[in-house]
């Protein structure tokens, strides 16, 4: 199992080309390359060019850091055809450029919308036609958050959509602080995928069921908002002895093709003491139930 840091929360204060050494300094020996401006910016096009990605190659070996996955985030489900026509073409580019930094991993998210569900599953599996030839081809294992706000947001019901592709391509993200909109039935998830969960995220997050649904409340009442947070271990309602037991209990921690990713977003203010915080702790609860 490879531990990463997801460096978002420098994206404010660092270039590019400087993350890597930021990641090293933090005690961390992989990060995972999540959507960038000048390289895999959101919903767009990639914005790197060879010269860019050669640098940003460099520069992790530079501070012997190694690049655990990438994640872009394109609409490759929209239910609008253009947009869906242009994620492939996106996808594609950001296949090239993962190649071209010496990777084999991506992890994404199904990136279509709640409110028209089927017409994002037809428009998901249309691109999966396309995609999972080259994906086969250049032996990239791909990986899927069922996100909050996202037209898959149970865990499930993910792993049948995954399963529906009928490739050992592509994977399950489980993203702990997203466990309370998956259906809080995290041992039952991770069970239910064991060797197709091969990425995890770790923040904490508050459970929006608890107080009888008035955790959070907004208005007008009933509005279709997902509210999640990305917080350190212990900030929020997230079951860690489950998490991580489960995960030993599957065998996680013991396999090649596996990556855990620190994705604490909520302080940027205290971003270095966090990762480090984060980092600790993550490797205790590995160490505590590890087979």
């Amino acid at each position: 199992m490879k531990v990463a840091l997801d460096p978002t929360p420098f994206h404010h204060s660092h270039s590019l080309l400087e993350l890597p050494g930021v990641v090293a300094d933090l005690g961390y020996d992989h990060l995972q390359l999540t959507p960038h401006v000048d390289m895999i910016p959101f919903f767009n096009h990639p914005k790197a060019d060879d010269d860019l990605v050669a640098k940003f190659r460099k520069a992790c070996s530079a501070a012997g850091v190694g690049i655990a996955s990438v994640l872009p985030v394109l609409r490759w489900s929209g239910p609008d055809e253009d947009a869906r026509e242009a994620a492939v073409r996106y996808w594609k580019r950001a296949i090239q450029i993962t190649i071209d930094l010496g990777v084999n991993v991506m992890n994404t998210e199904f990136s279509g919308r709640p409110e028209k569900a089927e017409e994002s599953e037809r428009a998901f599996y249309r691109s999966m036609e396309e995609l999972v030839p080259i994906i086969e081809r250049e032996g990239i294992d791909v990986r899927i958050d069922p996100h909050p706000d996202d037209f898959v947001e149970d865990g499930l019901s993910a792993i049948r959509m995954i399963r529906g592709i009928n490739s050992k391509n592509v994977g399950l993200v489980y993203v702990a602080c997203h466990s309370f909109h998956m259906g809080g039935n995290m041992a039952e998830i991770m069970r239910t995928a064991g060797d197709m969960l091969r990425l995890v995220h770790v923040a904490d997050t508050m459970d929006h069921h608890a107080s009888h649904g008035l955790r959070y409340i907004t208005n007008p009442p009933g509005n279709a908002v997902r509210v999640h947070q990305h917080l350190k271990i212990g900030d929020g309602d997230v079951d860690w002895d489950e998490f991580f037991g489960t995960l030993g209990e599957i065998g996680f921690y013991d396999r090649d093709d596996t990556v855990m990713v620190s994705s604490v977003f909520a302080e940027n203010e205290n971003a270095p003491d966090v990762s480090r915080y984060q980092l600790a702790t993550m490797n205790d609860y590995v160490t505590k139930y590890a087979r």
